[in-house]
């Protein structure tokens, strides 16, 4: 790791590090001024204000247009393994503070940019650590920071028996990093069995989505619960059942999941059959935004209705259009709602901004010719925390309404 010694300087130009005075760690490549000193892309160097003001140490990457990501707001900080340690022991305790004991067993321990520790993230299933590197200059630290969170964990008696690298995102590609899917030490089982609220799961960590597993809607989850005991219940985007098994464990009468990839599917089958549910939650491969209107057009009605898409938009530019998915599909998934039933509905792009969303549900609602009274709005599990001035790490919403029809209300 590089020392004070040698050390490149970064200046800004007059006007610009709005987002690193308002508390972030991004600068962007038309922020700089001038750069003084050699480096190598993913080498630390130290952010000057324009004033000459020191505002911090990060590493650099001409590759990507987030050109320096910072690790500390002090520019005399050591960058070094005692650093690490001291990040990745607030990560852990901030997390046993905030989630009960059993909700430990299977989170995420580092969250990025929100745990001061850019384009990192690790999820700890049971005994396995999963891996995700984003950025160049993580990648330097990445054997030392697993090294690290296996001796912080044995200090609470928990033993890691695997980690797995899925750096695999298409992020890598704008840092000029290569997608990567490996072990990091022996190889090991990479079936996984973990319990998040009363429901088993096995998560495959080599081909499941993102780390094998959507560790943020936990709460979520467990919050309709008690909205779906004793309901007929549609889960929309149904990925391992997560939703679908949730409202089964808790009661409910019938339960059906669709998702368009068969691999989910058959996971989620397989998880019902793991929690005994296989009488009452089922799960068939279908295109949702294909098969709502089909079940409209059959009559079929639901008592509660839940709309997980994946991430309509990953760019500002793409905003416009992810608006018209979003209110088509909750169109149409509105539509199948019957009157006095519920509604649970969520956005996972950042780029889709609470007030947007709640727009777009509004003018979905009005073309479904439906009420909707606002039961509760979540985000993300406290694993996920939100950095304020770090708008990446604020990207999960999720909305429960019932749902009252026009003409019951105008009588």
């Amino acid at each position: 790791m590089q020392t004070l010694e040698n050390h490149t300087i970064v200046t800004l130009k007059k006007g610009e590090g709005r987002t690193v005075k308002a508390g972030g760690l991004w600068i962007y490549d038309n922020e700089i001024d001038t750069i003084t000193g050699r480096f190598h892309n993913g080498d630390l160097v130290t952010v000057h204000d324009f004033d000459g003001y020191p505002m911090g140490r990060g590493f650099i990457n001409q590759n990507s247009k987030i050109r320096i990501r910072l690790m500390t707001r002090h520019a005399d900080q050591e960058i070094d393994e005692a650093f690490l340690r001291m990040r990745l022991i607030n990560a852990w305790n901030y997390r046993k503070t905030v989630m009960a004991e059993q909700d430990l067993l299977a989170c995420r321990m580092v969250f990025g940019e929100a745990d001061f520790l850019p384009g990192l993230v690790v999820d700890k299933y049971a005994d396995v650590l999963v891996v995700q590197c984003l950025a160049l200059g993580m990648e330097q630290f990445k054997e030392t920071i697993v090294s690290l969170l296996k001796d912080i964990l044995a200090e609470d008696g928990i033993s890691i028996r695997g980690v797995y690298e899925r750096s695999d995102a298409n992020e890598r590609k704008k840092e000029g990093l290569p997608k990567v899917k490996d072990f990091i030490g022996d190889p090991f089982d990479t079936d996984v069995e973990i319990v998040e609220n009363g429901v088993r799961y096995m998560v495959d960590v080599v081909n499941g989505q993102k780390t094998g597993f959507f560790l943020d809607q936990k709460y979520n989850r467990l919050a309709m619960q008690r909205i779906c005991r004793g309901k007929k219940v549609l889960d929309c985007f149904t990925h391992m059942g997560t939703f679908a098994l949730n409202a089964g464990i808790a009661g409910a009468s019938e339960v059906t999941g669709l998702d368009i990839s068969e691999y989910a599917v058959a996971q989620a089958t397989e998880n019902a059959k793991r929690n005994g549910l296989t009488e009452t939650v089922h799960f068939r491969c279908a295109n949702v935004l294909d098969e709502l209107p089909k079940l409209a057009a059959c009559g079929e009605q639901y008592d509660v209705v839940i709309l997980d898409p994946p991430a309509f938009t990953k760019s500002r530019e793409a905003t416009k259009n992810a608006i018209k998915g979003y209110r088509e599909i909750n169109m149409k998934g509105l539509k199948l709602v019957k009157d006095g039933g519920y509604l649970a509905t969520c956005s996972c792009s950042h780029f889709m901004t609470q007030e947007l969303f709640a727009k777009t549900i509004k003018e979905a609602a009005r073309s479904a010719h439906k009420r909707l009274r606002q039961v509760e709005f979540r985000t993300q599990a406290p694993d996920h925390p939100i950095l304020w001035a770090a708008d990446e790490s604020y990207y999960l919403k999720f909305y429960i309404f019932q749902v009252v029809d026009d003409a019951a209300c105008i009588q």
